[in-house]
């Protein structure tokens, strides 16, 4: 075949450094779109962004050629950037959580993602990180996954 063709849809999900609450709305009014600008510039295409005050939710489409390690790297580093530019002791957790989505559940994954207030009146972040690593089947160690 002489040309490379791909889908792959992927949810990214990562806290702030132990789950503190800084991403307020008037910050995430701003976060949002430059994480999505990140995406973009990585020649991905992020679909949807959303959160609440101590992590984020992006649906992101990957470009032929991105790496997850190297996309993630480069939203967390540049975020962290800016966002230490406006509040200097600002950190994101060290690792993330990233499931494969297929098309056609793609519209549940930005229901999800657009009703995160909802969905965290009921669970914690823990509990729904610990949802996502069951029903996609990822083993974990409890004791490594939050920093």
């Amino acid at each position: 075949m002489p040309q490379s063709l791909s889908l792959v849809i992927v949810h990214l999900v990562f806290s702030t450094k132990d789950r503190v609450p800084y991403l307020s709305q008037q910050i995430t009014e701003e976060l949002y779109p430059y994480l999505a600008t990140v995406c973009r510039n990585a020649g991905c295409e992020c679909y949807r962004v959303g959160g609440m005050p101590d992590h984020v939710h992006l649906a992101i489409r990957l470009s032929r050629t991105a790496t997850i390690a190297k996309l993630v790297e480069e939203i967390k580093t540049s975020s962290s950037k800016w966002l230490k530019s406006k509040y200097p002791h600002f950190t994101w957790q060290r690792g993330y959580g990233i499931f494969s989505v297929g098309q056609s559940d793609l519209e549940s994954l930005f229901h999800y993602i657009d009703t995160q207030e909802e969905h965290h009146r009921k669970y914690s972040f823990e509990e729904e990180m610990r949802s996502l690593l069951i029903s996609h089947e990822i083993e974990y160690d409890e004791q490594y996954i939050w920093d």
